[in-house]
């Protein structure tokens, strides 16, 4: 007798469906950084594992849905995140390159020197947004001058959120502005917009956003008591004895500017950025190569591998420049990079079993006005963040979900990329378990809920992007499409 095959009925998901293993994330990540007190450590990666776990069940016996699907699903969220594993690998041989062969020690002298207490956060959001607009990467940004100017603006007595803030804040204005930027161009190209009226139409509410937030850096810095001064003095002379400082080392970080200018791929450019700082460190810094090297023959080549890819650090006599010049190397971005896998993992399951369109047409019910639409943009923008926990898959869902609403509303395109900006890119990196986020808490050594009420240009863009919304301003509307409104 033939058995009858029994045939599954797929079942589309619900939104109550996508809610449980959102509220496990949530909990369990509470826990973790309650414990922890970062969202960087083992127990993250568990979390974000245990509810890729729960929602992959949900999707198998309550939806049907193949396993076949969510394992492609997370097979091409990983495969997406490639590049970037290897560009975080690549910051991490930077950050021990460029500080260990004196380049950011010579950055930090000069600025110490330079930079008055009194305008440092302003001065160094400024820097960092001219240098994004050059290089069109917030990353490469923070992880080189970034790194730098935080070693400056905790020698004068800044708090570490703060001057995270400051570094953070001019680095995301300067990567949304400019024609260089993946992010910009990947927002523009979503909702269909031209790349430069794009960023015309985005300086509307991207140039107050920058402007209120200086203005804050400005006025903190103004009133910021300058008792730190023999700090500062001292801190210098530590580093003049530690590392020779030379001006010639900065040929490194303007070969890496001119490189980028150029547009040649980022895996190429920070490659070479490792390769002369390997080169300046060897000349310029043979005490600390032999310090490192040891007695090995070939004391450079063991010099070179050790800063590059593991923990590295040289005694100056100083404890606060001891912390400043420790270095990790490779090594100290694989947490990191464990966690972005992880959270690829999530980010596909909840894709491929329909859980995160089940979430998105969630925010679709809520639009009545213009300002409802902007509204539930960058809410979306912002969700698709915690969910996804990487800023290029939330750009991409969020143009992509509210593309056909903008244009049945009548809204012209340029306000979606605008929407899709103001949310998806600039919050990412305030979402501890985010790409973004983990990359510049790893990299400036702050955690991210330490910075996070400090990066003012990335708190008040949103808000921004409402108000002009509501106010209309430059909201050009055409005859809608939809028969009902």
């Amino acid at each position: 007798m033939k058995r009858k095959r029994k045939i599954l009925q797929e079942r589309e998901a619900a939104v109550w469906m996508a809610l449980i293993p959102m509220a496990v994330l949530v909990a369990m990540l509470i826990l973790v950084i309650k414990v922890f007190g970062n969202a960087i450590e083992g127990g993250s990666q568990i979390a974000l594992l245990v509810a890729s776990s729960v929602a992959a069940l949900i999707a198998i016996l309550v939806c049907k849905c193949p396993w076949s699907r969510l394992e492609d699903a997370i097979i091409e969220n990983v495969r997406t995140s490639a590049s970037a594993i290897i560009i975080l690998l690549l910051i991490g041989a930077i950050a021990g390159t460029w500080m260990l062969s004196g380049v950011v020690p010579t950055l930090m002298y000069y600025g110490l020197q330079i930079i008055h207490p009194q305008i440092f956060l302003a001065v160094a959001c400024v820097i960092c947004a001219v240098v994004a607009v050059v290089t069109g990467s917030s990353w490469t940004t923070i992880a080189t001058i970034g790194v730098a100017l935080m070693g400056v603006g905790e020698a004068q007595g800044f708090s570490e959120g703060w001057v995270a803030g400051a570094i953070i804040s001019g680095a995301y204005f300067g990567d949304k502005v400019s024609a260089l930027s993946d992010t910009t161009v990947l927002a523009s190209s979503t909702a269909r917009v031209p790349l430069f009226e794009h960023i015309k139409y985005m300086s509307i509410t991207t140039i107050p956003s920058f402007v209120l937030s200086l203005m804050v850096f400005t006025v903190v810095s103004f009133v910021h008591s300058n008792d730190n001064s023999m700090q500062a003095a001292e801190l210098s002379q530590v580093l003049q004895n530690t590392f020779n400082i030379s001006g010639w080392l900065l040929i490194v970080p303007f070969v890496t500017l001119l490189l980028i200018a150029k547009r040649l791929p980022a895996l190429v450019t920070l490659f070479l950025s490792v390769v002369m700082a390997c080169v300046a460190m060897v000349i310029a810094q043979p005490d600390i190569v032999a310090t490192i090297g040891g007695d090995s023959p070939l004391v450079g080549f063991r010099a070179i591998m050790t800063v590059c890819s593991t923990s590295t650090s040289i005694d100056s006599g100083n404890a606060t420049v001891n912390e400043l010049i420790a270095t990790s190397g490779m090594e100290g971005m694989l947490n990191t990079i464990w966690l972005v896998l992880c959270a690829m993992c999530f980010g596909g399951v909840m894709s491929g079993s329909g859980m995160l369109a089940a979430l998105t047409q969630l925010f679709a019910k809520f639009v009545y006005r213009t300002a409802s639409v902007v509204a539930s943009t960058l809410s979306m923008g912002i969700f698709a963040n915690l969910i996804t926990a990487d800023q290029y898959i939330s750009i991409i869902i969020t143009g992509d979900t509210f593309r056909q609403l903008y244009e049945k509303r009548g809204l012209e395109r340029r306000l979606l990329s605008r929407s899709v900006e103001d949310s998806a890119t600039v919050t990412s990196v305030l979402v501890p378990w985010n790409s973004c986020g983990m990359t510049q808490s790893t990299v400036l050594g702050v955690a991210t809920l330490t910075y996070l009420p400090y990066c003012l240009f990335n708190l008040i863009s949103p808000i921004m992007s409402l108000l002009v919304a509501i106010v209309g301003y430059r909201v050009i509307r055409k005859p809608s499409t939809e028969k009902v409104l």
